[in-house]
């Protein structure tokens, strides 16, 4: 018989997270988990409620014995990264995602899995419903919209919850734990352009770079893979020269914080050097598979016949966005002086569009240091400016600094040694958290992150480790017993 994820242990999490998958929740579009969740808590007969921002808070008290424990806070986000290969055809706002168990790791097909932070949602809901598990006064919070802006962790008011320790379980590396994380902050360009009449013997073609495996624009930014916007413009650059193409329409790229794996223009070509692109995308397909056989092997790029299109770019306005494309920087910027192998400060191109007269840049610029970032963001915008693009910054969130000397850092160290018999790692992670927003409307927080073992985050390579979940669930239900008398204070 096929196991099933219910059929996983912890069972109850793994439950909870299949019913997480049925239910559609991609940024924005988040009405039906957050019904969900908030039902759960009202049928348990707990205090329940949402706020304006679409954030879920249940309380659950203490268990007998327990009254005087710090206030414990299980944080975690409702929404998910919708990324599905190709062809796939999946509506992340009604279709369920299509799960399975392979060896030791919990996958999707052709989707996003979920699992961040669906399983730390998972988690936060099994404690809630469980009846056996010892714990001092508990506030569930689930936020909204975290993956496109982080707008429920901004908009939570301050007051609101009692606790004074937060879980966050939105970390994906089983046996660290984390106490830093990076801020962020938007860059939007935009550049206008003439469109001129396409020549009426023109041919054109669409050009395609895609078979990459994208990732985390965070966590993944540091593993070379291929950047479909750069490498697509790269092409162009070189057609551009070579070839004397007309650049018609672009598009790149869907989400602004994953690494973009797909990316395709519109172009035409005088007759007489069609031959010429055809030969240009043969050599730089085989230029980017030898420049990436070990990050991303299977990148591909097609040229495919299409319509002629009435109108293109004007060669003046092509050459400067083809420009600002290829000089716009991608990837990691510099990395941090203070703890070994994190990243500092990263840049991810995400997304490019051009079409109608306007082309449109957004970045998502990353940083531990608050002024690397405003930094970053200033240089692209300069960038912006030679190129005659205007441009905005907006979506700005603070990073979180670290504390190695925070009583739940030491709670964690001993709950986790007293599990495994043996210290976890102590690092800090290169996304946004949300602690580092929701720590500045509650500063009196003593605040630690730390989940299972998740691979290849907002892309349909995500999968999750079956024995880490069990591992994390372990943690937790140490910790929940042996959190503290009283508020918990950073010494």
């Amino acid at each position: 018989m096929n196991q099933t994820l219910s059929d996983l242990e912890p069972r109850l999490l793994w439950q909870h997270f299949q019913q997480l998958t049925r239910t559609p929740r991609p940024s924005h579009h988040e009405e039906q988990v957050q019904a969900l969740v908030l039902g759960f808590g009202r049928e348990l007969g707990l205090e329940s409620c949402r706020d304006d921002h679409g954030n879920i808070i249940i309380r659950k008290p203490a268990t007998p014995g327990m009254e005087g424990r710090a206030g414990v806070i299980l944080q975690g986000h409702l929404d998910m990264v919708p990324q599905a290969d190709a062809g796939r055809g999946h509506d992340f706002t009604c279709d369920p995602i299509d799960t399975l168990i392979d060896g030791d790791w919990v996958k999707a097909r052709g989707t996003s899995l979920g699992a961040d932070n669906g399983i730390g949602v998972a988690a936060a809901l099994a404690v809630l419903q469980s009846s056996g598990i010892p714990h001092g006064p508990i506030e569930a919070l689930f936020t909204s919209n975290e993956e496109d802006g982080m707008s429920g962790a901004f908009g939570l008011a301050p007051g609101l919850l009692r606790g004074t320790i937060l879980l966050n379980m939105d970390s994906e590396d089983e046996g660290v734990l984390c106490i830093g994380c990076a801020g962020g902050a938007n860059v939007n360009a935009g550049l206008r352009y003439t469109e001129v009449a396409t020549e009426a013997d023109a041919i054109a073609f669409e050009l395609t770079v895609s078979g990459l495996r994208g990732g985390h624009s965070g966590v993944d930014i540091h593993r070379g893979r291929g950047n479909a916007n750069k490498l697509l413009f790269r092409l162009l650059r070189a057609a551009q020269a070579g070839c004397r193409i007309g650049v018609c329409a672009v598009e790149g790229g869907s989400l602004r914080n994953a690494i973009p794996r797909e990316a395709m223009a519109t172009v035409v070509v005088a007759p007489e050097r069609a031959g010429c692109l055809q030969a240009l995308v043969r050599e730089y397909r085989e230029r980017f598979r030898s420049e990436l056989r070990f990050a991303d092997a299977g990148v591909d790029v097609v040229l495919t016949p299409c319509p002629t299109p009435p109108s293109r770019m004007a060669p003046g306005d092509q050459e400067r966005l083809i420009s600002l494309v290829c000089a716009s920087p991608h990837g990691v910027q510099r990395m941090s002086d203070a703890m070994a192998g994190l990243v500092e400060t990263s840049n991810n191109l995400a997304m490019v569009r051009g079409a109608g007269g306007e082309a449109r840049l957004f970045h998502l610029v990353r940083s531990s240091i608050d002024s690397a970032r405003e930094a970053l963001c200033g240089d692209i915008r300069s960038l912006c400016s030679l190129a005659g693009a205007a441009s905005d910054v907006d979506g700005e969130y603070p990073g979180w600094s670290p504390d190695p000397d925070s009583v739940i850092l030491h709670t964690l160290q001993e709950a986790y040694q007293a599990c495994f018999g043996q210290r976890a790692e102590v690092g800090a992670v290169h996304a946004g958290l949300e602690c580092g927003i929701l720590g500045a409307r509650y500063p009196h927080w003593e605040m630690i992150s730390f989940g299972p073992t998740i691979r290849y985050p907002h892309s349909p390579h995500e999968q999750v480790s079956i024995p880490s979940v069990e591992r994390f669930w372990m943690l937790l239900l140490r910790v929940l017993a042996s959190v503290p008398e009283g508020p918990v204070l950073s010494p």
